[in-house]
């Protein structure tokens, strides 16, 4: 069923993700190729709830939700990729490796987050991705994370 999908919208994501407001951080997911890389798009905008204390007067988006975002573009693409739409799916961070921050990421950035899958295959539990976020090009955060799938039984 997904096999041709290409990229996810919101309302997609959702049907993939258990994330809800305010701890959604991917908008829409383009370049799906399988469950090999995808690129995440997030529309980064005043109203989050973290600018309010992170910090007040110098809006900056935390660097832990800069590499969620990327976890999160990686789910979406499994669930594309491996057809877990409507599945209840889980997915677990269990390892953060060579995160480094290069540049902040302020209200007004599109925020992109390039991840492609370095360790694992189809049915499996265990993965590990590569993910790059940028804005205009430039590098604002990079990071390896291993994640666990958990396909949640009815």
């Amino acid at each position: 069923m997904t096999a041709d999908l290409k990229s996810a919208d919101i309302h997609l994501i959702q049907r993939i993700l258990p994330h809800r407001y305010p701890f959604l951080l991917v908008d829409k997911v383009v370049d799906i190729d399988g469950y090999s890389s995808a690129r995440g798009i997030k529309n980064v905008t005043m109203n989050e709830p973290h600018f309010q204390g992170h910090f007040p007067g110098t809006p900056i988006m935390p660097g832990v939700t800069i590499v969620e975002a990327m976890a999160q573009t990686a789910g979406v693409m499994l669930g594309v990729g491996m057809d877990m739409i409507d599945t209840e799916l889980l997915i677990y961070f269990m390892n953060i490796d060579k995160c480094k921050f290069r540049r902040k990421v302020v209200p007004g950035d599109v925020l992109e987050m390039n991840v492609t899958t370095t360790r694992g295959k189809m049915g499996g539990k265990i993965f590990k991705f590569h993910g790059v976020a940028t804005v205009d090009g430039e590098v604002a955060a990079e990071a390896d994370f291993t994640a666990m799938v958990d396909r949640q039984e009815g």
